[in-house]
């Protein structure tokens, strides 16, 4: 199977033929897969090489102008090295443009902390006014992207990962699915964790939620499986644990509830390892998931809020 990030660049270069609106913009990374694109829209594929700061002011000066740019690298280069950009040259002007990110959390290990980002979209959720897209499938991303490129001139975050789920599934931008049934608690799979929640709940009875888009954060789905399924929620997120918890939260201020948010821990593993290794280290695996809802749900696990 192909991954979500070889989606981007033949989706995109469709979309550069079909609208004189979207342009790209690059820092490097991604280049090559841009270099057909590049010689039938020179005016609309600039490369500022690594530059990420200029990266994200360009794309805002072309978004001044009436175009829809598109932003593309590493998560860590995109969000975390040019925030003040993304803040004040996209937010504070009022602009939009769809960020597009690869390595997502831990997905290049070796390439060391510096290309690891678990803390983007807690970042990005400083600010006001951003749509994160979280695909779970290289399927999933191009629909996403093609949403996000046709959403106006709104600011879009669409985040992939080389993580992905075995299959598909029909997303909207909008909403979370439901894609298991359940009566003692609601766990939410975000993305490409959608798999190991699945294997991870086997047995138990529990509904399982599925989101691709987690800002804004789909509060009527959760309200509606909290009424059928009970008021026990846990989070299961690609990127920093706990990201979500304040928006679930705010979801069921009307009822007593509890959450319990899991996904990428504060700290820092310092052995490249692999991508599987670092899902363990962080308890994103199936076996440790099991272990951590469980336990919640029962009533004798891990603190809620």
């Amino acid at each position: 199977m192909d991954t979500m990030r070889d989606r981007l660049a033949p989706v995109v270069s469709r979309l550069l033929d079909e609208d004189p609106r979207v342009a790209v913009v690059l820092a490097e990374i991604g280049r090559d897969a841009f270099t057909e694109a590049w010689h039938r829209h020179p005016d609309r594929v600039v490369n500022v090489g690594i530059r990420e700061q200029l990266l994200v002011g360009v794309a805002a000066g072309m978004a001044l102008t009436g175009l829809r740019p598109v932003v593309h690298t590493f998560a860590s280069f995109l969000v975390e090295r040019p925030f003040e950009q993304v803040k004040l040259d996209l937010g504070h002007q009022d602009v939009g443009a769809v960020l597009v990110s690869a390595a997502a959390s831990f997905d290049w290990p070796a390439g060391g902390y510096t290309h690891m980002a678990p803390g983007d979209v807690a970042l990005l959720d400083t600010l006001d006014g951003w749509t994160v897209h979280v695909p779970g499938h290289p399927d999933e991303a191009e629909t996403l992207l093609r949403h996000a490129v046709a959403a106006g001139d709104d600011k879009v975050y669409v985040r992939l990962s080389v993580q992905a789920n075995r299959d598909a599934l029909p997303v909207d931008g909008e909403h979370f699915r439901a894609v298991r049934e359940g009566r003692s608690g609601v766990v939410v799979a975000v993305g490409p964790m959608l798999d190991a929640v699945l294997a991870a709940v086997e047995g138990l009875d529990v509904m399982v939620l599925y989101a691709t888009t987690v800002r804004p954060f789909d509060a009527a789905a959760l309200r509606r499986a909290t009424a059928t399924a009970g008021a026990d929620v846990v989070l299961v997120e690609p990127y920093l644990a706990g990201t979500s918890t304040a928006a679930a939260n705010d979801a069921l201020a009307h009822v007593p509830h509890r959450v319990l948010g899991l996904g990428v821990g504060r700290r820092e593993l310092r052995r490249y390892g692999r991508v599987e290794e670092h899902a363990a280290a962080h308890g994103l695996d199936a076996r440790s998931l099991r272990e951590r809802i469980g336990g919640f749900v029962a009533g004798a696990g891990g603190g809620g809020s």
